[in-house]
């Protein structure tokens, strides 16, 4: 029975610790919070970590331009025909008609309506001529993205696409992914997927075909640019391993800034023409059509704020950490005491928050411990100044051979190593307690050493060194002739 109890426990205990190991990734993964407060000897004092808003879906804070801006459907109105049925012509589009609109905002309002909103473009009626279409996405602010850019075609998807971004604004832009039926055709670029890619190679533009083929429309409507794949090169096929991606994201800066955005664009360069001829006497079949775009991400905050508020049409950190800045990118006034440094997500779980320090003008009082500590004053660096053998962010520690006493003390004995001589006993590492006789350090001196008279004179507690009584010494001598006569007569006897 006992044997049973045993076995059940232990059952328990590796159920417990394996739901805690299972669950550790999502404990520290978020770095949601950027201070807490601890307890030391000094009461209560706060403890800073690196920290990240929580990721959001990032569609609810843009401004979206279209460029050519009289691209959208519906002026002058417009019929369209179905692009798998040349003959189904009852799609009407009326921009003053709200139920036949269809402006840009329905690219990201609330999916599942019936029937489906969507954003369309005019018909491709001036063929041979591209039907170029630019669809700019802003944030005015920095963006890390957390999960895939995923885009919901109605129209059939377009047979050549781009999808790039800006890191500065929309002043320049750079690819992130080419999309076409024929990559080598349209771009002179071999076709790949993202299953193509390496850690060495994750940064690569490529091209790919999977999400431009195939004529069956209905089913086949999303784009994607795969964020979680190449994600997973680092942390995993289910991203478990997000310490290892933390660590290449806060080591790699191309790495970390691949996966930022201040804007994105879509370049439709083609639409879906299901052949491999173009119609061209019903050319209402061809245009764009986009029910859905989603991105997920969080601002960038350098790991100083937990925290993003749109506020006025803007976007900005709510930085902690005594910083400041859209993207707490600088340091506060007051707090420049060393150069601003981005957060670091090592060593996890906590990450180090690379705090702020105040500035040396004029003195600021830091808080220091009053015993411990020069003055309560900072240094020109932001921290206590300490006294000998004092350390600690506020002087409240003692280093290795000092014990606190109302302050640091150089350490004395203790019961192991250094022992109290002469019967002296060893009081809190920090003194030895004497007998009266004795004195020092460890009591090795005796007391009468620094008396009156050394430890000769007559009041110096020890008995004075006399020469021995004659009548002794006298004895003494006889007692030695009668055992030298008594052992000459045993040797004659023998």
């Amino acid at each position: 029975m006992h044997f049973q109890l045993v076995l059940m426990m232990q059952a328990i205990w590796t159920g417990v610790c394996h739901a805690a190991m299972q669950h550790y990734p999502a404990a520290w993964g978020h770095y949601d919070v950027c201070k807490s407060q601890v307890y030391s000897d000094e009461g209560l004092t706060w403890d800073y970590m690196a920290c990240q808003p929580e990721a959001a879906d990032m569609t609810q804070f843009l401004k979206v331009t279209l460029d050519p801006p009289n691209i959208t459907c519906g002026d002058p109105p417009e019929t369209y025909c179905a692009l798998e049925n040349p003959y189904m012509c009852n799609n009407e589009c009326d921009a003053s008609t709200e139920e036949l609109a269809h402006p840009p905002e329905l690219m990201f309002d609330i999916e599942g309506r019936n029937p489906t909103t969507f954003w369309q473009s005019t018909s491709w009626k001036k063929y041979p001529k591209a039907l170029l279409v630019n669809i700019t996405l802003s944030w005015n602010k920095t963006i890390e993205l957390t999960d895939d850019i995923v885009l919901t075609f109605e129209s059939g998807r377009p047979e050549q696409m781009v999808l790039e971004k800006s890191l500065d604004y929309g002043r320049s832009w750079q690819p992130y992914q080419f999309y076409a039926t024929d990559c080598l055709d349209a771009f002179t670029m071999e076709p790949k997927t993202v299953q193509d890619l390496t850690q060495h190679t994750l940064l690569d533009i490529i091209c790919t075909e999977d999400y431009s083929r195939g004529y069956v429309w209905k089913y086949d409507k999303t784009v994607r640019f795969e964020i979680k794949d190449r994600f997973a090169l680092f942390a995993g096929p289910r991203l478990h391993n997000m310490a290892s991606l933390y660590g290449q994201l806060d080591t790699t800066k191309n790495l970390r800034d691949f996966f930022t955005i201040t804007d994105l664009r879509v370049r439709l360069l083609r639409p879906a023409t299901g052949a491999t001829m173009v119609d061209e006497n019903n050319l209402s079949r061809y245009f764009y059509a986009i029910s859905d775009i989603k991105v997920q991400g969080r601002c960038k905050c350098n790991l100083h704020a937990n925290s993003c508020v749109y506020d006025k049409e803007k976007l900005s950190c709510e930085c902690e950490h005594n910083t400041t800045g859209p993207d707490c990118g600088r340091c506060k006034r007051n707090y420049q005491g060393r150069a601003w440094s981005a957060g670091s997500y090592l060593p996890i779980p906590k990450g180090t928050a690379n705090v702020c320090i105040p500035n040396n003008i004029g003195p600021v009082k830091c808080n220091c411990n009053p015993v411990g500590s020069v003055s309560d004053r900072c240094n020109g660096t932001g921290y206590c100044i300490c006294k000998e053998g004092t350390t600690g962010p506020k002087c409240q520690e003692c280093l290795p051979g000092y014990l606190w006493d109302n302050g640091c003390k150089s350490r004395v004995c203790d019961n192991e190593l250094l022992r109290c001589q002469n019967g002296g006993v060893c009081e809190n590492n920090i003194r030895c307690n004497c007998p009266s006789a004795y004195t020092g350090l460890l009591c090795e001196k005796p007391r009468c050493e620094s008396e009156l008279g050394g430890c000769k004179g007559p009041d110096s507690g020890q008995a004075p060194l006399r020469p021995p009584p004659l009548c002794s010494l006298l004895t003494l001598l006889l007692l030695a002739s009668a055992l030298l006569t008594e052992a000459s007569c045993w040797s004659a006897v023998l």
